[in-house]
């Protein structure tokens, strides 16, 4: 499936980088973030033998505390739902970002544990210091063909934050986009918060998290 398909190369991408030297990486710069959370993700995996072992509710514990503080879920959900977003009364807004936020964290959980040893390079950033939306480039490079991984990062008040990821030329946001798109129209925004409830929660059983 190419949802779980895409969900292991965003976690490998973030974690791939500890196949690079320590470059004491800048978490003032969009790149430099990018650096410091595989640097810092990897880590805690090599020094958890728990997480080494499976456990997924560590696993889940170390993607929410060490990745997605950095990143901007309101926004990435905004995109997801696109258009119908503006529909949606605030109360459904957040349990749309609840529910979404979940089902990522579960998603990436589950790639970063199936993570082998990769190499993760950085393209050169270009873009001016006054710029506050920038993309960052990365390839992942194992068996076979390089992939590319991208990532839109935004600057705002906490500093670099991630908005979105490209893995093979799709934008995460564009990939729910559609999905989530039928779900509306065929169950109203509350359709589609159901659907994400039960996806969670056949999930949770599923591991026993």
């Amino acid at each position: 499936m190419k949802l779980k398909l895409n969900a292991w190369i965003v976690a490998l991408g973030l974690s791939a980088a500890a196949c690079l030297p320590a470059l004491g990486a800048d978490a003032s710069t969009a790149d430099g973030l990018v650096k410091e959370l595989s640097q810092e993700t990897i880590e805690a995996v090599k020094a958890d033998k728990a997480i080494q072992a499976g456990d997924m509710g560590r696993i889940q514990a170390l993607v929410e505390t060490k990745v997605m503080p950095h990143v901007n879920f309101k926004r990435l959900t905004a995109s997801s739902v696109g258009r119908y977003w503006r529909q949606a009364t605030p109360e459904q807004q957040d349990k749309l970002q609840k529910e979404f936020r979940t089902l990522l964290i579960r998603t990436y959980a589950g790639a970063l544990s199936q993570v082998k040893d990769h190499q993760l390079a950085f393209k050169p950033l270009k873009a001016a210091p006054e710029e506050t939306e920038v993309v960052v480039k990365t390839q992942v490079r194992g068996k076979g063909d390089p992939i590319q991984l991208e990532y839109r990062l935004e600057k705002g008040d906490k500093g670099w934050m991630i908005y979105d990821m490209n893995v093979l030329g799709i934008w995460l946001g564009d990939q729910y986009r559609s999905s989530f798109a039928q779900e509306i129209s065929a169950k109203g925004i509350d359709g589609l918060i159901q659907s994400l409830v039960e996806r969670n929660t056949k999930a949770a059983a599923k591991s026993g998290a």
